[in-house]
């Protein structure tokens, strides 16, 4: 019998899966396609015949934890410490299911925002729990009206992504001072933080849960190496907790994973002594802007996209179909994989919309516009 009746295949296999089949050029699923740095693959290539290929520390290795701890002060102005409030994990996904089997009870609700990641809801489901899909605005901002009145007593977590997949939307000061009122009505709940975008942001800068005074003691911030320093296969992470949360997800951690890849650990703690993460927001920058204009001339009518390396886009000119229809067409009849927003929301809601990774090179952001322009 399954635990898990209701969840498929994710939407992003089967999307990568035809495109594939179909060779199209793959806009769905989150990952660049351009070359690592140099000066990481060069620190890797060294290490490879060193000595750092046996386990390292169950919470990771040590030189690494400093330096998160010193990235985390330098972004944040938030001192941590690297012995009692950091984990690192197999990637951010890794740290989010992790944190949720070790904090939530059977019969629990967990709060979920809408369109959300696909991978918050199983783990939640896993501990015989509630997820509650709460859906955002048609803008893709907080209702947080809507949010309270979906909080019980039962409320145990709400899940924010900042910067979000897969808008791009990011929190506001005034979504912040919302929160806190939240908070202060349900002092049981904890907030879970998944911040894997947030090197990633354009005009308007991320603000992290990292800065709030009043979140530091009941909240579990999500980060990513992988998305940041656009190795997406290393699966590297890390979680940030107060102590006595992060004390309940080493237990589990110990168990689910026991360490991370050593040798990407220590390639990741010398590299972060010469990469500047201020820089990834530029360079993503441009390749948004890139992206939108190759795009201009098309029937393709683009949302706001104020972090993240994901465009959402309304194909209501174009097509009545269905967005899973619609991506399935546009990777079968005209050679383009995205991901329908449609698999984001608890009730399938479509809006005709539609969403595209540009963390590719300009070759490949120009072959998929030209076909996207000719639709």
């Amino acid at each position: 019998m399954s635990k898990l009746p209701n969840i498929t295949t994710s939407i992003f296999t089967v999307m990568s899966k035809m495109a594939a089949e179909y060779y199209a050029i793959n806009l769905s699923q989150g990952f660049p396609n351009f070359p690592v740095d140099e000066r990481l693959t060069d620190i890797l290539a060294k290490l490879s015949k060193g000595n750092v290929h046996q386990y390292t520390p169950m919470a990771g290795y040590p030189p690494l934890m400093n330096q998160i701890a010193k990235l985390i002060q330098s972004s944040y102005n938030r001192s941590i410490n690297p012995d009692l409030e950091l984990l690192v994990t197999a990637g951010a996904t890794q740290g989010i299911f992790t944190t949720i089997l070790a904090l939530i009870k059977t019969d629990d609700e967990v709060v979920i925002l809408d369109p959300s990641y696909d991978s918050y809801e199983s783990p939640v489901l896993l501990c015989n729990a509630k997820p509650v899909r709460v859906a955002l605005n048609d803008d893709y901002t907080p209702n947080w009206e809507t949010i309270e009145k979906e909080c019980t007593s039962k409320t145990k977590m709400l899940i924010i992504n900042n910067p979000h997949n897969p808008t791009g939307k990011i929190l506001t000061e005034n979504d912040f001072l919302e929160l806190e009122k939240l908070l202060s009505k349900f002092p049981e709940i904890i907030v879970l933080s998944d911040e894997v975008y947030e090197y990633i942001t354009f005009e308007e800068k991320h603000i992290s849960a990292h800065t709030k005074d009043f979140l530091l003691n009941r909240c579990i911030m999500i980060s990513s190496f992988g998305k940041s320093f656009h190795i997406t296969g290393w699966k590297i992470g890390y979680t940030v907790a107060p102590e006595y949360l992060m004390k309940e997800i080493k237990k589990v951690h110990q168990f689910l994973v026991f360490s991370v890849n050593s040798i990407s650990q220590v390639a990741i703690s010398q590299y972060l002594d010469i990469v500047d993460v201020n820089l990834l927001g530029k360079f993503y920058q441009e390749k948004r802007d890139y992206f939108q204009k190759l795009l201009k001339n098309s029937r393709f009518e683009l949302k706001p996209c104020e972090g993240t390396y994901f465009q959402v886009a309304s194909y209501a000119n174009i097509s009545d179909d269905e967005d899973v229809t619609f991506c399935k067409k546009l990777i079968t009849d005209h050679g383009v994989a995205a991901i329908p927003i449609s698999t984001f929301y608890s009730d399938h809601k479509d809006q005709k919309l539609i969403r595209f990774c540009f963390a590719k090179d300009n070759p490949t952001l120009e072959s998929a516009a030209k076909k996207l322009c000719d639709i």
